[in-house]
């Protein structure tokens, strides 16, 4: 007997149905199904090419919305699908208020398994995509009630006209079945199309592991910004020991090497203290990171900047929030959050009081950043906790006044140097699965599905 035979002579269509029979019967028809999937092997669906049958629904799928009132127009279209015919449509029905969708029940989920979801759509009318046309996982326990906080697949790859959605996701810890809706909301006017959709069971990740390293060392006094350099890689030399993948040093470290004028130590990007940098970087193999005074033309900037480990210049970041001492000093502030592709995971960069405000570690969050790399002279450490919390990413500090920090993304503290000319060295896993707890769920997926940066920040008294 097969798996969907044994549902079937089981009279089971649906998890929704398991709350209807007995508890003893339930408990037995959960451990066939179970057993059944253990025989069948690992959880494959594909689904596609839907095609209505009685009641003009596709086999297994359902329509759903929290009241009627708000029930979108749902329908099979052959006109618009993307391998075969035959998409689930979804439109807003001219209601402000619309939501809802499709929803289908996937049982034979392993508890605690991991599983790759898939699912593409095209849509037309759209005002703001991320909150309004989105997937959502729900984990459904024996009882047939959900378990845990639901997922929220937030990778999207536009490609051909459709958009690929894609999350890999844990089954919460006594899940048995999945429930998949897929959603239009508040889109009065706009219709999304859903199509082949995937869920397959796949292995767990392996760990991530990135050693960093950071340095709590002001080099004061040094007397020119070429020696403030040979001063904070001597510090590097001497406390930081085997391999690492990035190190990070302070802010501006040659202007606090120096108290003058900016001018006599802004220099071009790349130059003289990017390529003794990467003269150490080449030679350590590691990623080195650090704060800089820029001049390019007649601007000033504090410049962090980024060296892989063959000596190159991944990037730089011009510090955007700038303090009241900054801007009367002459320097630019920079226009952009800009995110870095390393070997070893996505990284951002902030500086000191970038940190007093929620945007920068915002937006390097919602370009996928999984470490924000922080030159910082003095700050505030619970804003510093917070901002790694309320972004689910590890924030790295290099400070002068404060201890030199390393936070993961509950904000808890990972390692710290708290002593001039120490540094502070931990090992973490990128791929570690963060969650507050249960109810929370995952941080990052409910930041893009729930955060409407499309509604503007009014200023009272501004011109908007």
């Amino acid at each position: 007997m097969n798996r969907s035979d044994l549902l079937s002579s089981a009279g089971v269509w649906g998890m929704q149905r398991w709350v209807l029979v007995r508890p003893r019967v339930a408990l037995l028809i959960i451990g066939l199904c179970l057993a059944a999937q253990a025989v069948a092997g690992p959880l494959n669906v594909r689904l596609s090419g839907f095609k209505p049958t009685e009641g003009g629904l596709p086999p297994g799928w359902k329509t759903w919305a929290p009241r009627a009132e708000v029930m979108p127009r749902t329908f099979i279209d052959t006109v618009h699908f993307r391998t075969g015919p035959g998409s689930l449509a979804v439109s807003g029905n001219s209601n402000p208020a619309e939501l809802g969708g499709w929803e289908y029940l996937i049982e034979g989920v392993r508890p605690g398994a991991w599983y790759h979801f898939e699912a593409w759509y095209k849509a037309e009318g759209l005002t703001y995509e991320p909150v309004q046309a989105f997937a959502k996982l729900n984990w459904i326990g024996a009882d047939g009630k959900r378990e845990g906080s639901p997922d929220f697949p937030i990778s999207v790859n536009p490609q051909g006209g459709w958009t690929r959605l894609t999350l890999d996701a844990r089954a919460r810890e006594k899940a048995v079945a999945m429930k998949l809706q897929l959603v239009l909301a508040n889109a009065p006017q706009a219709t999304i199309w859903w199509d082949d959709i995937l869920l397959d069971e796949i292995p767990a990740p392996p760990a991530r592991p990135v050693r960093i390293a950071t340095i709590k060392f002001e080099p004061k006094g040094a007397g020119s910004a070429a020696e403030a350099v040979r001063r904070c890689l001597e510090v590097v030399d001497k406390t930081v020991t085997g391999q690492t993948d990035v190190i990070l040093m302070g802010e501006t470290i040659t202007w606090a090497g120096t108290r003058g004028p900016y001018s006599e130590v802004a220099e071009p990007i790349p130059g003289p203290s990017t390529a003794r940098l990467a003269e150490v970087a080449r030679a350590r193999k590691t990623y080195i990171a650090t704060s800089l005074v820029e001049r390019e033309g007649t601007a000033f900037y504090n410049t962090a900047v980024l060296i892989d480990r063959e000596g190159r210049l991944v990037g730089k970041y011009r510090k955007v929030n700038l303090p009241y001492d900054e801007f009367e000093d002459g320097i630019t502030p920079g226009r952009e959050y800009p995110v870095f592709q390393t070997d070893f995971g996505k990284v951002g960069m902030m500086i000191c009081w970038d940190s007093e405000f929620p945007e920068p570690a915002r937006a390097l969050a919602l370009q996928g950043a999984e470490i924000i790399l922080m030159p910082i002279w003095d700050g505030s450490a619970p804003v510093e906790m917070v901002r790694a919390m309320e972004n689910q990413v590890f924030i790295v500090t290099s400070a002068y006044g404060d201890p030199s920090v390393i936070l993961d993304p509950k904000g808890e503290q990972v390692a710290a140097a708290t002593e001039q000319g120490a540094a502070a060295i931990a090992t973490i896993d990128l791929n570690r699965r963060y969650e507050p707890n249960s109810y929370l769920g995952i941080i990052r997926e409910r930041i893009v599905r729930e955060l409407h940066a499309e509604i503007p920040v009014k200023r009272p008294g501004f011109v908007q």
